[in-house]
């Protein structure tokens, strides 16, 4: 159990063999119904379907959009004069990189996986140095590194029906440490280059999901805050990685500097994308991907980042938050009326861009939430292209669950039923583990609930965590092997585990000190300011305090961390490092466990 504690994966294989579920519900049924209800029964039917189903997923979705202007989907985008530079690499870099790549078995269509090439990179590197110098000044990527083999995977319904499958693609080993390389390259120069847009948050270094909650929840407070209301639209796109137009997308990349061999490199990456399903020993026939991001590919997700950067330019009235294909958009007033016709005029034109962009707007599974403590006087709903957008009362962003006037109830509730289904398989297994791996059990399907997003919801009232607490103490005794009403806080000192409550100002105090070291996006920085002290005081680093009305702003990361900040000793505010501050800061509220006994 201690080798798969940072391998979830793994871990869950453990555990099934422990309980007994064993892997029987994972296999692909034998038969398959096609489109027009046929049954097939033999493998190579099988595969090609499969395949088949696979690569129409983003054509077919393309095709049914009208608009397809192409002067529309770049009238927004700059020409810049700046041209990306593509610098060589060396052995080294490309020992680093592999090195540093996670050790997976899945083998590639060659048969060669990630940990045989860590075994013999070092043997191989000569070779492959020369290839990837070759591709890189000449502006080709290799043909026989464009090749995907894909297993299917089922995702809910129907085991018999294709389209309850979801593909992943094992990619070529070599490909994926040349693409590393490349990467390297491209994000150096965009960064250096501030191409992509501060609403961006996804596959970006120093901008995860909690960032982009965080964003969102502090416009949310300051509306209600302010006496307003504020409209959100989640957006739902379909498939948008599978729909990526080849063409849009490099007319953008050359427009943001992709030029010369960097802008062949990139059209060789993408054009004659071929792939096959594998299943059980059978192959299906090799077809040709002719749109979207090739799937499981380190660069995918970066140039999906590239191809909807403009996306951010098409309103100057919203405020919009993304992270991948998830969307938000955000309008704040005081007049509910305008406020719905405001989002209804911004929405059309979003809309628009998307159609342009060959992206599908789902807008039957776009919802629409009006935020605020202010009687809603207004039942209209926001009406796009003659289709009602769903008004809810509480939406699920990025794992969060929000409710219309920020109350954390909802999300508690949610997080309190995943504990218990995870503290029900812990107490299954518990007696044939020994205690340190009960402990890892805990940190793998515990504690990830607990901690996620918990700046965000955890600076909420006492008596809304009480549930969660009490869960944990319930954990903390499995682990230990105790009885049910055991005292506890004996418990955490042995482990070294953070009671709730002290997670809470964990997460938040190490969310101060990237604050105070200005290393968070410019939206979230700009969220504190330092006080004006001309004197060498202690407090010449604390944040200046707001007045704030209610208790949506009050339990926002934005106030609660400026107290939580002024709390800390100047030694921990003095840290070096990041995880030299945690060490420090854990070793604190330990030390309390000790001292108080509570």
């Amino acid at each position: 159990m201690e080798k798969n504690k940072s391998n979830i994966k793994n871990t869950w294989s453990v555990l099934n063999k422990l309980i007994k579920k064993g892997n029987q519900n994972a296999d692909i049924p034998t038969e398959f119904l096609t489109n027009d209800r046929t049954l097939i029964n033999q493998p190579n039917e099988i595969v090609n379907q499969f395949n088949q189903y696979f690569t129409n997923i983003g054509p077919k979705l393309a095709k049914e959009i009208v608009n397809t202007n192409q002067v529309d989907a770049l009238s927004k985008i700059p020409t810049t004069d700046k041209t990306i530079f593509i610098q060589a690499t060396d052995e080294n870099e490309i020992i680093s990189v592999v090195k540093n790549c996670k050790t997976k078995t899945s083998a590639d269509w060659n048969g060669l996986d990630m940990s045989v090439l860590k075994d013999i990179i070092e043997c191989v590197v000569k070779p492959i140095s020369y290839i990837f110098n070759l591709s890189l000044q000449s502006g080709v990527f290799p043909e026989k590194m464009k090749m995907a083999k894909v297993m299917p995977i089922h995702k809910a319904g129907d085991k018999h029906e294709f389209t309850h499958y979801r593909p992943i693609s094992i990619l070529s080993q070599f490909s994926k440490i040349l693409e590393k390389i490349f990467h390297k390259r491209l994000f150096s120069y965009v960064d250096k280059q501030s191409i992509l847009c501060e609403q961006q948050y996804g596959f970006r270094p120093n901008r995860t999901t909690t960032l982009a909650l965080v964003d969102l929840v502090e416009k949310i407070s300051n509306a209600i805050d302010n006496k307003q209301y504020a409209v959100g639209v989640f957006l739902d796109l379909t498939k948008a990685f599978d729909t990526v137009n080849h063409e849009l997308l490099l007319q953008k990349l050359y427009r943001y500097g992709m030029r010369g061999v960097a802008f062949s490199w990139l059209q060789t990456y993408l054009k004659n994308r071929s792939q096959y399903v594998h299943i059980n020993g059978t192959d299906s026939q090799l077809l040709t991907v002719t749109c979207g991001l090739p799937q499981g590919a380190v660069l995918g997700p970066f140039l999906f980042l590239m191809y909807i950067n403009d996306l951010c330019l098409v309103s100057k009235t919203l405020n919009l938050i993304l992270f991948a294909d998830d969307t938000n958009m955000l309008s704040c007033g005081k007049n509910l009326e305008t406020l719905i016709d405001i989002v209804e005029k911004q929405l059309f034109l979003l809309k628009k861009w998307f159609d342009s962009n060959k992206l599908t707007l789902n807008l039957n599974k776009t919802k629409c939430i009006v935020f605020g403590n202010r009687a809603i006087d207004v039942h209209r709903n926001v009406i796009i292209n003659d289709t009602e957008i769903e008004r809810v009362n509480e939406i699920t962003f990025l794992g969060v669950l929000l409710q219309n006037k920020l109350s954390w109830k909802p999300h508690i509730n949610h997080i309190k039923a995943k504990l218990c289904k995870s503290l029900a398989i812990i107490s299954k297994v518990k007696e044939l583990l020994h205690e340190k791996n009960v402990y890892i059990l805990y940190c793998s399907l515990v504690l990830p609930y607990m901690t996620y997003g918990l700046e965000v919801w955890g600076n909420t009232y006492k008596t809304n965590l009480n549930p969660i607490t009490i869960i944990q103490k319930r954990a903390i005794r499995i682990v230990n092997k105790v009885a049910y009403r055991e005292h506890t806080n004996e418990l955490f000192i042995k482990l070294k585990a953070l009671k709730l409550k002290d997670l809470v100002d964990f997460k938040t105090a190490q969310f101060m000190y990237n604050i105070s070291h200005n290393k968070l996006p410019v939206h979230i920085q700009g969220l504190f300011q330092k006080r004006d002290c001309g004197y060498n005081f202690r407090k010449e680093e604390m944040f200046k305090k707001t007045y704030v009305r209610t208790s949506a702003k009050q339990h926002c990361v934005s106030f609660v961390g400026i107290n939580v900040w002024s709390k800390l000793g100047q030694e921990q505010k003095d840290c070096k490092t990041l995880i030299q501050f945690k060490t420090l800061l854990k070793i604190s509220f330990i030390k309390t466990y000790v001292e108080n006994g509570c």
